[in-house]
């Protein structure tokens, strides 16, 4: 009875009904409802270098070591991915009025991977450990002079000698089993195979370790924790696999190997195949570069106008450009901007370098007549000695040998810095050192000028870094810098709790600093984490070292479901 387009229409008119009526309800449950992360996926991470003791009490300067010990063991405090202190093992804690006594509270029904309770006992058995010389801990200086002790199963008291205020950074530390280790000789303390299987209360436990035909590691499996105080990770686990460079790290992922990068220069962010699966992350770290200056081992640098023109040649801005690619921000001062900040205003001093060459002429640093265009350097004429009075003075050479590591980027630094340098008519011999030869270096305080970083800490105490009881190893003062007054700041700024009031020394301590110029201060680089898209939940900005990229590990996620809006 009908016609071909009638029936046409007809038919058109009923899948036009049924794709309503299916549509309806998935609009509706889409519109009623909203994603939300979900548990399961898994994570795979390069790093360079390979962990040898995955222990809180025995971590080194390894950062594979630091990544993996931040995963497994938990502290009493931790940090929030924003540069804030927050509480982790600890529900809470109080600080006595005099700033002697800190009393934290755990949290109720802490376990340990092996599902074994973690109370007051493993805190305190902890600490004393640290501070026990015979078990060589990394961490014992920071607790000398702390008295441990528990009130109950779940409270711990501390008290110290005298007033710190860094000192809940250290509650950061993570925290070992006793009923594990109580049972471990010092003597055996760092041969334990606990320090490669280890059992912690962190988000992430041990699941296995893969090891090559020599014996070393090549890959580490994490498995989420059910039992985290936090809560169970999103993430179902972890896997790091380990190379000998950086160069290997990023062949591995243009391989397929690997899915993320714990650490990328920024020269190689162009050397990837598939950029377009990664984002790089551009984290704040509090640590600096610069140019130590060793006065008592150079006439040259002991002369405050040779280190005031060195301060103008140095174009800060031309290395984060040059180098870093723009990743960093320029420095003046020890005291880092948007890690600390005091109210105050330092006298910086600008790149000029018109003004680096009057300086130095002004002080009778000169080019001799016999010098060419193509090899200008300045000399000054030294008075003669007193039982030579009648001889002419001998010219000292503005010579400096300028020492740093055979990191790339430090290399490139040196070299950068050695070409600005000698437009002024500076002569640089750049003095490239592999790692273990420079630390020997350093400890002997055997330079004349140091090209090296400083990393400090969310709540930075400068005290070990340019206190004048510093000067020596294990002191951290590579300038060997002595002043009493700054000394005299660090050491009442470290017994200020009050943090306007702690601010305020710190901006006295950095205006003497930058009037006396022990050091160029160079940038501090941005920390580039390449994190596979796939990750949702990062929102880290602020860390403490670079293994607090893992701060809210246990909120990040890749699977999603929906829930009700």
């Amino acid at each position: 009875m009908l016609s071909k387009k009638e029936r046409d229409l007809i038919v058109f008119l009923f899948f036009i009904t049924i794709g309503a009526l299916i549509a309806m309800p998935v609009a509706g449950y889409y519109h009623f409802t909203k994603p939300a992360p979900d548990f399961g996926g898994s994570l795979i991470e390069g790093l360079v270098g390979t962990p040898q003791r995955i222990n809180p009490l025995l971590v080194q300067n390894n950062d594979a070591e630091k990544d993996l010990t931040g995963l497994v063991y938990s502290g009493l405090l931790r940090y929030n991915g924003q540069g804030k202190i927050e509480n982790g093992l600890a529900e809470s804690y109080e600080i006595s009025e005099d700033g002697l006594i800190y009393i934290f509270k755990l949290r109720n029904n802490l376990l340990w991977h092996d599902r074994q309770p973690l109370t007051a006992d493993d805190v305190i058995f902890s600490v004393i450990t640290a501070q026990n010389s015979d078990y060589g801990s990394t961490q014992r200086i920071v607790w000398q002079g702390v008295e441990v002790s528990k009130a109950d199963d779940r409270t711990i008291i501390f008290k110290l000698k005298n007033k710190y205020a860094q000192f809940l950074s250290n509650a950061t530390m993570g925290i070992i089993p006793k009923h594990i280790w109580e049972k471990i000789k010092p003597s055996s303390f760092d041969l334990s195979d606990f320090n490669i299987k280890p059992v912690g209360s962190g988000p992430y436990k041990f699941s296995k370790v893969r090891r090559d035909t020599a014996g070393n590691i090549k890959s580490f499996e994490l498995a989420a924790f059910e039992k985290y105080y936090a809560g169970k990770p999103y993430i179902s686990k972890i896997i790091f696999k380990f190379y000998q460079s950086e160069n290997d790290m990023i062949t591995a992922y243009n391989n397929n190997e690997i899915e993320g990068l714990g650490f990328i220069s920024p020269q190689n962010l162009n050397s990837f195949r598939f950029l377009g699966q990664l984002k790089i992350l551009k984290l704040r770290l509090p640590r600096y570069f610069a140019v130590f200056f060793n006065q008592n081992r150079s006439k040259q640098l002991s002369d405050k106008n040779v280190r005031l023109a060195i301060n103008y040649a140095t174009n800060k801005n031309g290395l984060v450009d040059k180098i870093l690619n723009g990743y960093g921000t320029a420095v003046d001062s020890p005291m880092l901007f948007g890690i600390i900040n005091p109210s105050g205003q330092i006298a910086k001093q600008e790149f000029g370098i018109e003004l680096a060459n009057k300086t130095l002429e002004d002080a009778n640093w000169s080019y001799p007549a016999s010098s060419s265009d193509n090899h200008r350097i300045r000399e000054k004429v030294l008075p003669p000695p007193k039982n030579k009075k009648n001889q002419p003075g001998e010219p000292l050479k503005l010579e400096i040998k300028l020492t740093t590591s055979d990191w790339p980027e430090l290399i490139a630094v040196g070299n950068e810095i050695k070409r600005q340098w000698e437009t002024v008519g500076v002569a640089v011999n750049l003095e490239v050192l592999p790692l273990p030869e420079l630390q020997r270096v350093i400890k002997e305080r055997n330079y004349d000028a140091l090209l090296f970083g400083e990393v400090l800490a969310l709540d930075p105490d400068p005290f070990s870094f340019w206190h004048s009881s510093q000067k020596r190893d294990p002191g951290l003062n590579l300038a060997l810098y002595d002043n009493k007054d700054a000394d005299k700041l660090l050491e009442d700024a470290r017994q200020t709790l009050v943090y306007s009031a702690r601010l305020a020394k710190y901006d006295e301590f950095q205006k003497i600093v930058a009037n006396e110029i022990p050091a160029v201060f160079l940038y501090s680089p941005d920390y580039l984490y390449a994190q596979p898209v796939k990750i949702k939940g990062n929102n880290n900005k602020l860390i403490s070292m670079p293994s607090g990229r893992f701060d809210t590990v246990n909120k990040w996620y890749i699977e999603t479901k929906r829930v009700t809006r």
